[in-house]
């Protein structure tokens, strides 16, 4: 069986949409399963404004149907609500097949954020590009009862996983102190809110991993703070390692890989109380959650390592994909599908690992 994925985020983008689907890519020939990737590169693109380093594709319906009809897919997965995926929800939308989709990131949040659109209006466009599919996958239980009382339709759980043969604690201190070391990985933009991390009073270093738009203005304002640039593979887990606390500022992520990458790393993790940080910590055990980031940093400064550690060893990738192909199978079979969907038998999803709340 053959899955085709149509994502506006594919390389040399480094975020958590690529990641999931690369993975995804590794897993699923294991339980019987192609996969295949409409995807920017297959169209001429042009340069984001205000990320350069995405590039959007510049909409083709002819281009679009002809690398879907050679891909010949069974079934069609669309990730992303940007030219590539609405060309793949048209494709469908014209042939009457039953497609699903995903919800990986808070667009409302960020055009709001950027460039003051009301939240209300860019919500109804994505309502109608979701609900028109036969499933939206979402990776977070508090997320899934958001869209639902926004009007979303089949609202369906779809987890992540970590490597954690990969992303373990290590013997590293590649900051060369032995002050606590508090870090920040991930793209550095302005709706990540990363000044609320830099800005608080908490001793040692802090250091932040990554780039992205706003590194140069973050770069001027906290001289005394470790920018150390992109990190990638084994010199990225080391940085995990040899930091004392992952600190996750963000409001508007919708489940935060890194989050997962920390823990298994051995890091507490301190964020505020929102979509992904209260779906993935148990809040004084494997982090520290509050409204004050400061005071969670601190707080999870002081918890056991291990805790961390082996609260994300019950995350894994082998898992986010079955439970990815049983929502497809009971997404089509709704949808009245024809045809037995997806042969290779997989165990039932188990849901969403909720992290207890305190």
């Amino acid at each position: 069986m053959k899955i085709l994925v149509a994502t506006d985020a594919w390389f040399p983008q480094v975020n958590g949409v690529v990641a999931t689907y690369q993975r995804l890519a590794a897993e699923l020939p294991a339980l019987g399963t192609e996969i295949a990737f409409l995807k920017p590169d297959d169209f001429r693109t042009i340069a984001m404004p205000g990320y350069r380093e995405i590039a959007l594709a510049l909409p083709s319906v002819e281009m679009a149907a002809a690398v879907i009809d050679a891909a010949a897919p069974d079934h069609i997965h669309i990730a992303t609500e940007g030219p590539v995926g609405w060309l793949a929800r048209g494709y469908c939308r014209r042939r009457r097949l039953p497609f699903t989709s995903s919800f990986h990131t808070r667009f409302p949040e960020y055009a709001a954020e950027h460039f003051g659109f009301p939240r209300r209006i860019v919500y109804a466009g994505m309502r109608r590009f979701h609900n028109a599919g036969a499933g939206v996958m979402v990776a977070t239980a508090s997320l899934r009862l958001d869209l639902t009382q926004r009007g979303f339709r089949n609202v369906m759980p779809w987890t992540r996983g970590v490597d954690t043969a990969f992303f373990k604690p290590r013997p590293d201190r590649v900051f060369g102190t032995a002050a606590p070391v508090f870090l920040y990985v991930g793209r550095v933009s302005r709706e990540k809110n990363i000044e609320a991390f830099l800005a608080a009073d908490l001793p040692g270093l802090k250091a932040v991993v990554g780039d992205g738009p706003h590194l140069p203005t973050l770069v001027e304002r906290f001289p005394g703070v470790h920018f150390a640039g992109r990190r990638t593979g084994e010199e990225l887990a080391r940085y995990f390692a040899s930091a004392d606390v992952f600190v996750f500022p963000s409001r508007t992520d919708t489940f935060g890989l890194v989050i997962l990458e920390a823990m298994a790393s051995g890091l507490p993790v301190a964020a505020y109380p929102v979509t992904g940080p209260i779906d993935l910590i148990e809040d004084g055990v494997s982090g520290a959650i509050d409204e004050d980031i400061g005071a969670a940093a601190l707080r999870a400064l002081a918890l056991n390592r291990e805790n961390a550690r082996r609260h994300a060893l019950s995350f894994t990738w082998q898992a986010t994909a079955e439970i990815f192909l049983k929502n497809i199978r009971q997404a089509r079979a709704a949808a009245g599908a024809p045809g037995r969907v997806l042969g290779a038998a997989v165990a039932a999803p188990r849901g969403f690992p909720i992290a207890p709340r305190k």
